[in-house]
């Protein structure tokens, strides 16, 4: 029979069964009134939107968010039906894909409410959009003054509809609760004034990942996880934080396996010299596959249940592993630089920890041309509750 790594020698492995696990863990912290809007942009971080956004689709996810208007069609293109926000900035011309795919647009500027609603005009009811209020995080968003002044035009109740409005929490996960708890008091004054202006709005939502946990008056009508619902968290340690299953693994496989003897070199600019007779095994991922230069003599992975350092210079396509006090090890044999083997594990949190990020860059960085491989979920829903 053939293996995976015979077919693939380097592949991450999704287990939509820690997906699942993650969705219930997100669950427990909310109200029954309160919905989730899945974030999916950036390839779901790394774990591949389409196959994500239909297992959370499975599991009841009605409500889905991407970043920019490809990421939308894409999901369109692959058969997603459920509401999908685009938070990011649009321009004019992408009204009429935005409306052919019937992606749910976020405003942030009003300069796009004309051309919008022009185009909205031809739909059969009122179009839907969320509003985008700037609270703190100094970036996209109506200021409150600019928000105010646009709640009484008629366009915002016919062709268009408000559907949502929303903030971004700039430091949610922060040490100090006062920024977080100044945004919300900002997002809330936004929001009764636009009841006074007779605004019914059905989707109220701030909390990202890590306001779930931390800011439970956050939570309003409807809260965006993204980070958590692929098992990790960036909360302060003196916040307990929900028991997370890390959703994606990274394997490798070893193709070269070659003795340096003391004084060779290994990789660009020789910056590794062999301080005695070293085993080299040869694995092939790189930078151009989103294994980061940066972990050049800082990275480490698993073989045999047992760590290993990188030497030399991380390459495009391949890095250099000393095994050389390992056991016996051989050509085909499957190396993890993401997950767990045997009793030890390395996760994207650690891996970041090594060159001073965050996991979502280790998650989002990991590139197209590594195959994502999924695991269903096939366990009864319940062992998730």
């Amino acid at each position: 029979m053939t293996s995976i790594s015979t077919l693939l020698p380097t592949y991450a492995t999704i287990d939509l069964a820690a997906l699942a696990y993650n969705l219930s863990q997100i669950k427990r912290c909310l109200s029954p009134t309160c919905d989730i809007m899945a974030i999916v942009k950036a390839n779901a971080y790394g774990h591949g939107a389409v196959e994500t956004a239909h297992a959370l689709a499975r599991q009841g996810i009605k409500r889905f968010a991407v970043a920019s208007l490809d990421e939308g069609i894409a999901l369109r293109h692959a058969g997603l039906s459920a509401s999908i926000v685009v938070l990011g900035a649009l321009l004019e011309d992408q009204v009429p894909d935005l409306l052919a795919h019937q992606l749910t647009p976020v405003i942030s500027d009003g300069h796009i409410l004309p051309t919008l609603a022009k185009a909205a005009r031809s739909q059969p009811a009122p179009y839907p959009i969320h509003l985008k209020v700037e609270t703190g995080m100094g970036r996209l968003g109506f200021s409150p003054e600019e928000l105010l002044s646009l709640l009484d035009d008629p366009i915002l109740r016919n062709p268009l509809q408000i559907e949502g409005l929303m903030t971004h929490l700039a430091d949610a996960d922060g040490t100090d609760s006062a920024f977080t708890e100044r945004q919300l008091g900002i997002f809330r004054s936004m929001l009764e004034q636009a009841r006074q202006h007779g605004l019914t709005i059905p989707f109220l939502h701030t909390a990202n990942s890590a306001a779930i946990v931390r800011f439970p008056d956050a939570h309003f009508s409807l809260v965006r996880p993204g980070l958590m619902l692929y098992g990790y968290h960036t909360l302060p340690p003196s916040i307990s934080a929900p028991n997370l299953k890390p959703v994606l693994s990274l394997q490798s496989t070893i193709v070269q396996l070659r003795s340096i003897p003391s004084g060779g070199t290994v990789s660009y600019n020789r910056t590794f010299v062999a301080q005695r007779p070293t085993r080299i095994a040869v694995l092939p991922i790189g930078y151009a596959d989103g294994y980061s230069r940066r972990l050049s003599y800082r990275g480490s992975v698993l073989i045999q249940g047992r760590r290993a350092p990188i030497i030399g210079l991380v390459c495009m396509d391949m890095i250099m592993i000393d095994v050389t006090d390992l056991g016996p090890v051989r050509v085909g044999e499957i190396v993890t630089l993401i997950g767990q083997q045997g009793g030890e594990s390395i996760w994207a949190d650690e891996v970041a920890d090594w060159i001073d990020t965050i996991p979502y860059e280790i998650l989002c960085g990991i590139g197209p041309r590594v195959p994502r491989i999924y695991e269903t979920a096939a366990r009864d829903e319940r062992d998730h509750e």
